[in-house]
């Protein structure tokens, strides 16, 4: 056997084995992986609770911190941290919207979305008129301030509760 024979038979070997265990898109899934066609499927989990656990829907929309993000049934495997703003879960019976202050999204290929969350509350139970007055309150220590360190808890308590009079604005639309 030549030295290029040689050379070249472990890489004919290893394209065989790369062929073998090609990674697949989400799309290229076997369908029998998927709960139902078209559907998603949903855990939704935080610290001290499960939200949603196994719950097939159509659509879920999410705020992270790449940009908005709409995740259907068969959507590309991804990793997304969220930033504070609002999850739409969609299914048939209706829309289901939440505000998370952070967390992550997982994709999975099967068509199965994992979401953890630091916290998440239903949009309707968030009463605008406290968050108004929390905010004014936040805006009033982080001007009045004297250290930076109460300056910058004062700073993220302002974006917080901005996100939420954002979302609370956007949902009376």
């Amino acid at each position: 056997m030549s030295f290029v024979a040689r050379a070249f038979k472990p890489a004919t070997a290893l394209a065989r084995l790369t062929r073998q265990s090609a990674r697949f898109y989400a799309s290229e899934t076997a369908a029998a992986s998927t709960p139902a066609a078209g559907r998603l499927v949903v855990n939704f989990a935080l610290p001290h609770a499960v939200v949603l656990k196994g719950t097939e829907v159509n659509q879920v929309d999410l705020s992270a911190v790449s940009g908005d993000l709409g995740i259907l049934a068969d959507h590309v495997p991804t990793i997304e941290q969220l930033k504070p703003g609002v999850i739409d879960i969609i299914s048939d019976a209706g829309s289901a919207k939440y505000f998370v202050s952070g967390g992550f999204a997982i994709m999975n290929p099967n068509s199965v979305l994992n979401i953890n969350a630091v916290e998440a509350f239903k949009l309707e139970d968030i009463d605008p008129q406290a968050v108004a007055a929390n905010l004014a309150e936040s805006q009033r220590l982080a001007s009045s301030a004297k250290d930076e360190a109460t300056k910058e808890a004062a700073a993220i308590e302002i974006e917080l509760y901005e996100s939420i009079q954002t979302a609370l604005s956007a949902k009376s639309k």
